[in-house]
């Protein structure tokens, strides 16, 4: 019940309504029941028994004496009626709560998992599979809704039952002992059972990360495996999964049915053994005892239904804990905020005896340069040399462990680090585009950015005339991850993504790498148009924006050196 605490402390306002609607419905059906007693007993035409009856009916027909009701069939028949449909409203109440509740929980949880993930430190998503992630938003947040809905219902269930049986132990407090005792009894048996589920539940939640993880990565390589012939290796690992996945749903399958099985032939049998004993050993009445049979079903059939809500919320709680688990780690890896200054980039930015280690060692020593204002720098170097490490440093997701990085002058760690990286457009080696149309690739739905900004943003990129030729412009679909568009067309927008916002520094790591060297030095030619309003800074392996630069770097070894440069209106120095 651990994970029930934790819900109804996170939301008591609507768990209290929600149970007190419960509770009320449970009173006004107890009502209900007790009159059911002295109108039988009017049934069958002792009407003397009926006035004098004791316990919950005669409470019944003395609170409705007053008004002269106390002995008239059609005033009880009424009153139960009444019951039920005070009943019927109060738990159509309790039910819309819970349920509006359930739905802020799946909705909570997934909010919190993606504010929490996008907070985190760059480094943790080095660990994280998309399809993990992916799995935590959709399915896990589900599940872990469904246990609290499960979970209220047991106890709606309970309440019910412990209503039955006070009403119960009015009538004939023996049997209801009994009744109430073997349930109880039965259902502590049964517990083995709803264990199984929750191991059963824990499995599923760790196959199920497993198998969407494993997928998100198979469609990522989908296109070379296929064209290798080898998307079946990679099948073959998802069908391991699903098999697995399978195994588990069947012990749960087998679990909850083994219960409910059980629960039927156990409660009938419990039902016909509390009628003898109350006809052969207490020779109770028979409109007594055709309430207690009533009551009794009730007590057992609702004790049957608490277990059986309490297995699937404990199927589902493995998910709402491995959420959890997600998200207390992303948010041990929240960035800490650092400075608070306003940054500007007027001057220059200077890298100074910076260094910096990975787990497996150091990627830089002492590195030193200088990006100029309103300049294009280009970084070239060995693969894993440490030119993206360099680039992620001034964009400050990664932090120095020796040196400082100044902007204009100014240290890094005292720049408000947030608005420092609004003032700068990305551009990644592999283009990500959306399913979307060019204009939501572009201006990614922000509402402040207009269509206007956009095109703007695309003719500054060299991307509007082969947008401008398209039946539906900036409306028109790039297809799944931009399949629609050749790579020059994506890398294209991908730059225009990275310029709607007027960036002072515009960075292209490795952005040309894919592309041929016609469409290179198309974007070149669009990109040396901005020298002078934007500062460039590109990491590559390429020629072409070597040659555009108006300072070259190379790293190696840990080390920056400065090899090329030239003053504006001159011609690149060695």
């Amino acid at each position: 019940m651990r994970l029930l605490t934790t819900f109804v402390r996170a939301y008591p306002g609507r768990s209290v309504a929600a149970f007190a609607a419960l509770l009320a419905g449970a009173l006004a059906e107890g009502v209900g029941l007790s009159a059911l007693l002295p109108l039988l007993t009017l049934a069958v035409g002792d009407g003397a028994a009926a006035a004098a009856q004791g316990g919950p009916g005669g409470a019944v027909v003395a609170a409705l004496a007053p008004l002269g009701l106390g002995g008239r069939p059609w005033a009880l028949l009424l009153l139960i009626v009444a019951t039920i449909a005070v009943k019927s409203g109060l738990l159509l109440l309790a039910n819309r709560q819970v349920g509006y509740t359930v739905a802020r929980v799946a909705t909570d949880l997934r909010l919190a998992v993606i504010r929490a993930l996008l907070a985190a430190r760059w480094e943790y998503y080095a660990g994280q599979p998309v399809g993990a992630a992916a799995n935590t938003i959709a399915t896990e947040a589900t599940r872990a809704s469904g246990a609290y809905l499960h979970g209220m219902a047991a106890i709606a269930l309970l309440v019910q039952s412990l209503i039955y049986v006070a009403v119960a132990l009015l009538v004939s407090w023996q049997l209801a002992l009994v009744a109430f005792g073997a349930g109880l009894v039965f259902s502590s048996l049964m517990s083995r059972l709803v264990r199984a589920s929750r191991r059963a539940g824990a499995r599923q939640t760790a196959l199920l990360r497993s198998l969407l993880s494993r997928l998100a990565d198979l469609l990522q390589a989908v296109k070379p495996l296929k064209a290798m012939a080898r998307e079946e290796t990679g099948g073959a690992l998802l069908e391991e999964e699903a098999v697995r996945l399978d195994r588990a749903l069947r012990r749960e399958v087998f679990s909850k049915e083994a219960l409910r099985a059980l629960q039927d032939s156990a409660f009938m049998l419990l039902t016909v053994v509390g009628l003898y004993m109350a006809l052969a050993w207490w020779r109770l009445p028979l409109p007594t005892m055709t309430v207690l049979a009533i009551l009794l079903a009730r007590i057992l059939g609702q004790l049957g239904k608490v277990q059986r809500e309490y297995q699937v919320m404990a199927t589902c709680e493995s998910a709402y804990w491995a959420l959890r688990r997600t998200l207390d780690e992303a948010e041990r890896a929240r960035e800490i905020p650092l400075g608070h200054a306003a940054p500007t980039l007027a001057r220059a930015i200077r890298v100074e005896d910076v260094g910096f280690a990975y787990e497996t060692g150091w990627v830089l020593r002492d590195a030193c340069l200088e990006i100029p204002a309103g300049r294009w720098t280009t970084i070239v170097g060995p693969s894993g040399a440490g030119k993206t490490t360099l680039v992620d440093l001034v964009t400050a997701l990664l932090r120095p462990q020796a040196g400082e990085i100044r902007i204009d002058d100014v240290p890094l760690v005292d720049i408000d680090r947030r608005a420092w990286r609004r003032m700068i457009g990305y551009v990644p080696q592999e283009t990500l585009l959306l399913s979307d149309t060019i204009l939501v690739n572009v201006t990614l739905g922000e509402p402040g950015v207009s269509p206007s900004d956009a095109e703007t943003a695309l003719r500054a990129a060299g991307a509007w005339e082969f947008v401008a030729a398209l039946p539906r412009r900036m409306d028109t679909a790039v297809g799944e991850r931009g399949a629609r568009l050749s790579g020059g067309q994506r890398q294209r927008l991908a730059i225009a993504r990275a310029l709607v916002h007027r960036p002072a520094l515009l960075i292209l790591d490795e952005a040309t790498s894919a592309l041929d060297a016609e469409s290179e030095a198309g974007i070149c030619v669009s990109l040396q148009a901005l020298r002078g309003t934007v500062t460039i800074l590109a990491v590559t392996h390429r020629p072409a924006l070597v040659q555009a630069a108006d300072r070259v770097y190379r790293v190696d070894e840990g080390r920056v050196t400065l090899v090329e440069q030239r003053e504006p209106g001159t011609a690149l120095l060695a």
